[in-house]
């Protein structure tokens, strides 16, 4: 994991300095030495900008382990361990997959923490700029604001689905460890990160505890998007009801 010469916290209203450049004597060295956790609405992106299915783009570019609080499937981008642990999405010329790149790329530098309060549900943001000694982004470009950046890199939809995962993670934590099984883990992987698999058990397999009504089902048989805030939605009433 890359080590941070500074990370400085902003407010909401504080205001940075950022342009990345095929100018600057340090591109792509920030796609180098990665260790990139994905969440599910990185790989619903990646995937469909690869012409892949979830299960593809699992085996072919993704590791897979548990976290060590919940137990719950964590999923990373596969480096090149020949090439300095270098994404495998990084050229020349920079990111093949830029349009749809992973979330934590597309903020860099800017670090967004959400954090859910326990007693109230309440998502709370919070802020830190991620300077490393080899950037000279800082040395150019306009001024943001936390905000401001988040809309520029187009991170609004990222940040919105990311959003409902913490509060997953957040009922688990309050969860025995005991209470989530292996069939609770697997629905969340598969509702996570395999979302092909998912649709399929949805509208091929009719799980009996798992029925949208019709109106959702003909959103969610063509928005991957949709079905997977269906799914988040799904799974934390199944946590809710441990």
């Amino acid at each position: 994991m890359k080590t941070y010469e500074e990370m400085t916290a902003l407010s909401a209203t504080d205001k940075f300095r950022f342009l990345c450049s095929k100018k600057n004597a340090c591109f792509n060295q920030c796609c180098t030495n990665v260790n990139q956790i994905l969440t599910p609405y990185d790989i619903l992106r990646l995937k469909k900008a690869l012409n892949l299915t979830s299960g593809e783009f699992l085996e072919k570019y993704c590791e897979q382990y548990d976290g060590p609080e919940t137990g719950l499937p964590i999923v990373s981008l596969k480096p090149n361990y020949k090439s300095r642990l270098q994404c495998p999405f990084v050229s020349e010329e920079g990111c093949k997959v830029y349009k749809d790149r992973p979330s934590s790329c597309r903020l860099y530098p800017l670090a967004r923490l959400a954090s859910r309060n326990r007693e109230t549900g309440k998502i709370t943001e919070h802020f830190a700029l991620i300077k490393e000694e080899h950037c000279k982004g800082f040395e150019q470009g306009k001024e943001y604001t936390p905000k401001e950046w988040i809309k520029n890199q187009e991170a609004e939809e990222y940040n919105k689905i990311n959003d409902m995962l913490v509060e997953i993670i957040g009922i688990a934590n309050t969860v025995s460890s005991a209470s989530l099984n292996s069939d609770i883990k697997n629905k969340f992987r598969m509702i996570c990160y395999d979302l092909d698999t998912f649709g399929n058990d949805i509208f091929k397999n009719n799980p009996p505890d798992l029925k949208p009504n019709e109106d959702i089902a003909d959103i969610i048989k063509t928005d991957d998007a949709e079905l997977l805030k269906f799914g988040l939605g799904w799974l934390k009433q199944l946590l809710l009801n441990v």
